[in-house]
């Protein structure tokens, strides 16, 4: 009786996990449920896709994934090298399930030291797919005396037959939407870290970086603020001929001017105040790599000269000093200013504006580069709940969709922030599910709260009430709804997940 009602919850289970729409998710949750159902202390899970995108170099993202759960990061290196090698591997690969009741006395695994040191008891190690297997599920040490049983050792055969085919699913899903990624040609070329997006839009700028990195001279980056222009300025030093030499950033706007000059050139002693001993400056920390000046425009005309000067020669006077200095240095320069107009203004020096903008790139904003959101957003949560100590938390659809509706006038800076804040507010509570409310706290308006409504909060409201009198209209019937609304019923679909309306709701 007991062996029926597991069988009955877990392929209850598995229906659930049908229904995930990414690797890392579905990873996740089963792992979880592996351990929970084998009474497990420990937990790897590992997938692989050795058939997506071929030919990929070893520049691009690694076609693996793994999760462990109640192991430490030494622990996870050692399981991975006990599944790598030595038994278990032959036994991955035949297709078997490899079961011990004690690793410490096991012949198999008692001459290792992990497993000596670790005091390793009952392991189950059960390969993911059959033919070609595609994966491993390892557990380690029952929370219950004893060995794996024999049905838990075949109810986790049996979740491992049915997580292959759903991650296959996946698999097949994702070498799709690798086929129809326009930058898939730049991440097989570049080196990319922490890059994030697919849009047409990403793969024009990183087309410019592929021509613009290997050529050793200078590059403005224009583009409005909070786009990441920094992360291309270092990727564009990641993929020239300097790349394993310094790179060193500079915001211009961030030095008090009075010491600017001494900050990018150096000074000698007593040649200010503060120069209490001789000072090295940003040219000589990136000698034979790569300076970046950011926010450009806000160097004086004074240091604007002497910076042209370099430029043209190679050749540069610390603060105080008579002696001229040399320096193999490659400058990327970002602004956000209009160049052109601060030449007309006589605030920028336009021999300096020509020499800066030999090779000129534009970054684009995140309203060019909308179809990026979702990853973006992925990426920088994950990022936040490994700062903040918090698990895996996943955006719910509305919430996705309200981020895709809304304006990020500060850009990818901004999405991140509000993404990390979003974060906290969502594990803070307890929370599994990052909702809409998370995300924009001050679209949950009160009748009290005297700010008045933007255009787009005022226009999503409409469009909600709206939508949902006509469903209560319709009792709830999609079809007749949208055939009332003039809209097509996979968009009524996707506006109820956006706003978040149940039937309850009537």
């Amino acid at each position: 009786m007991e062996r029926l009602r597991q069988e009955r919850d877990l392929y209850k289970t598995l229906l659930e996990l049908g229904a995930h729409d990414s690797i890392e998710q579905l990873i996740d949750t089963s792992l979880g449920l592996l351990t929970s159902m084998a009474q497990a202390r420990k937990g790897y899970l590992e997938l692989f896709d050795e058939r997506s995108a071929p030919g990929a170099s070893a520049n691009m993202e690694p076609l693996r994934w793994e999760i462990s759960q109640g192991c430490s990061d030494a622990e996870v290196a050692e399981i991975r090298d006990v599944v790598s090698h030595g038994i278990i591997a032959e036994a991955v690969a035949s297709g078997e399930p490899v079961v011990t009741a004690s690793a410490v006395l096991d012949q198999r695994f008692r001459d290792r030291r992990s497993v000596q040191q670790n005091q390793i008891e009952a392991v189950l190690c059960v390969p993911i797919g059959q033919g070609s297997v595609m994966g491993v599920v390892y557990l380690q040490n029952r929370s219950a005396p004893g060995p794996f049983n024999e049905d838990e050792v075949q109810l986790t055969q049996t979740f491992a037959r049915h997580l292959a085919v759903f991650a296959e699913r996946l698999l097949v899903k994702r070498r799709l939407k690798d086929e129809q990624d326009p930058t898939l040609p730049y991440r097989k070329l570049l080196r990319l870290p922490n890059f994030v997006g697919r849009s047409a839009a990403a793969a024009d700028m990183l087309a410019q970086v592929s021509l613009v990195a290997p050529v050793d001279v200078c590059v403005l980056l224009t583009g409005a603020s909070g786009t990441g222009k920094t992360q291309l300025a270092r990727i564009l030093h990641e993929n020239s001929r300097r790349a394993g030499q310094p790179f060193v950033e500079l915001n211009c706007a961030a030095i008090p001017e009075a010491l600017l000059e001494s900050e990018l050139f150096g000074a000698m002693q007593g040649a200010h105040s503060t120069a209490t001993r001789r000072l090295d400056g940003k040219l000589d920390a990136a000698e034979h790599g790569t300076l970046f000046l950011d926010e450009v425009g806000e160097l004086t005309l004074a240091t604007q000269a002497k910076l042209l000067q370099f430029l043209q020669s190679r050749q540069y006077y610390p603060l105080g000093s008579n002696k001229p200095r040399t320096a193999d240095v490659r400058l990327i320069a970002a602004t956000n200013m209009d160049l052109g107009l601060a030449v007309q203004e006589k605030r920028f020096r336009e021999d300096l504006r020509y020499r800066l903008q030999v090779m000129p790139l534009r970054v684009p904003s995140l309203a060019e580069r909308s179809a990026d959101v979702p990853d973006l957003m992925e990426f920088f949560a994950a990022r936040a709940c490994q700062a903040h100590g918090f698990g895996r938390l996943k955006f719910s659809p509305s919430a996705l969709q309200a981020a895709l509706n809304a304006e990020w006038p500060g850009n990818v800076r901004q999405l991140e922030n509000a993404v990390e804040a979003a974060v906290i507010r969502a594990g803070g509570r307890g929370s599994l599910t990052i909702e809409r409310e998370h995300l924009f706290p001050s679209q949950a308006r009160t009748s009290s709260d005297p700010r008045p409504q933007t255009f787009q909060q005022a226009t999503r409201q409409f469009q909600e009430r709206l939508l949902l009198e006509t469903l209560r209209e319709t009792s709830w019937n999609v079809k007749q709804a949208a055939e009332r609304l003039d809209i097509a019923r996979s968009h009524v679909y996707s506006l109820i997940r956006s706003f978040g309306l149940t039937r309850s709701d009537g």
